[in-house]
């Protein structure tokens, strides 16, 4: 794919097509007076997350919420009726009140409290079985499961139908950092960047992150470090204190000329295999053309198994994912190697290495105890125990 001056600048995004569905100039404004005038379905935040993501083009091939098809397909096959893979519904749920004044044909206003953020033209209304869902995307109908829960918790009916932005979803956190695919495409081609490896994280860079991103870099023209900063569960680190680790890191211990520190404005779905494939189509969006896949990739407590999300992409050909998954093995620090390495690389046994759960990370944070050096950069985890005491008071 070539830019206007005859630039390489990465691969197609996924369907062929970038979608671009932010109204602008005078026709934004004729929307913005006729979405005045409509009713309004309010969104939650992750369905706020998902306008956006549609709007600029993050899960092209989509231009709106699902149909019924759609949703069937997706749930079912893990592809779009027409035939390209598609691992996660994109729906937006409405309560049986909202449902039975909205009909098909008809346009209503997307809305974030009393602010208007999209029109939408509805062209299906229709009810799903939460349990089968669940069962399909995350494996299990246990409400325990944060994605599950969510899914329990959303109204009974969907409506499905193209979408336009009007209003831009504000974000004043992380505004310095590339957004969307237009940005990031725009940043490999000045670059000249043929070959681009995305990092996927919700959490603070450790020494193994590290080592993952530095070994794929050995392979690539540069990295596009990529946390997400949509809805997370509640113990997770909040977006701006991970952005500002991130920031740490790059500093101090990357070359700037070969990463971009992007950011993922999606809420995160802790569905494991399925969201991975979701993780790495979007940034195969982004112009990426290679995405690390570590172990247990979007999981959450026990419910998947380790290598799952690798195996996931065996299910399809290269041609239909179009983007290449770089599978790791789990990364520790080995005393007697006296580095950061795999099961891949390392012949010790487990006494010899240092690795902590996220759990005992936490628990030290707390204290006021900085993990070893060996685990995580000094000057992450004096920013992550200043955060975790600025939290607790």
């Amino acid at each position: 794919m070539q830019n206007a001056r005859g630039q390489v600048t990465s691969i197609l995004p996924h369907g062929g097509t970038l979608v671009d569905r932010v109204l602008r100039g005078p026709l934004r404004d004729g929307a913005l007076r006729l979405a005045e005038t409509l009713p309004c379905i309010p969104l939650s935040e992750a369905a706020i997350s998902d306008v956006e993501l549609i709007a600029h083009g993050v899960v092209s091939p989509l231009t709106g919420f699902m149909v019924q098809e759609d949703y069937e397909s997706v749930v079912s096959e893990m592809r779009l009726p027409d035939g390209p893979v598609w691992p996660i519904p994109i729906t937006l749920d409405v309560s049986d009140d909202v449902a039975e004044s909205i009909s098909v044909g008809d346009q209503v206003a997307l809305c974030d409290g009393e602010r208007i953020l999209a029109i939408m033209e509805v062209h299906d209304r229709y009810g799903y079985d939460k349990r089968r869902e669940a069962q399909e995307v995350y494996g299990t109908t246990e409400d325990a499961h944060p994605g599950v829960a969510r899914l329990y918790a959303q109204g009974d009916v969907l409506v499905g139908g193209p979408i336009w932005l009007l209003n831009e979803i504000p974000d004043g956190r992380f505004g310095t950092y590339p957004r969307y695919p237009v940005q990031t495409r725009a940043i490999f081609a000045e670059r000249g960047w043929r070959s681009i490896v995305a990092f996927q994280t919700r959490n603070p860079i450790h020494r193994a992150h590290e080592y993952l991103q530095k070994t794929a870099l050995e392979m690539v023209d540069g990295l596009l470090l990529h946390p997400l900063v949509g809805e997370t569960k509640s113990d997770d680190v909040p977006a701006d204190v991970r952005m500002r680790s991130y920031r740490i890191v790059l500093d101090h211990y990357y070359p700037a000329d070969r990463v971009v520190l992007g950011v993922f404005p999606a809420a995160m779905r802790y569905a494991g295999p399925r969201e991975a494939i979701f993780h790495a189509l979007c940034r195969k969006n982004y112009g990426c053309t290679h995405f690390i896949v570590g172990r247990d990739h979007a999981g959450v407590g026990k419910y998947y198994g380790t290598y799952d999300a690798q195996r996931i992409f065996d299910a399809f050909s290269p041609e239909e994912i179009g983007i290449v998954p770089l599978r790791f093995e789990y990364a520790f620090y080995c005393k007697k190697c006296g580095a950061v390495v795999s099961s891949k690389t390392c012949p010790h046994s487990r006494d010899d290495y240092i690795f902590l759960s996220g759990t005992q990370v936490r628990e030290m944070l707390r204290r006021g105890e900085a993990p070893p050096p060996e685990f995580t950069r000094p000057e992450v985890a004096q920013l992550l125990i200043e955060a975790m005491r600025d939290r607790e008071e």
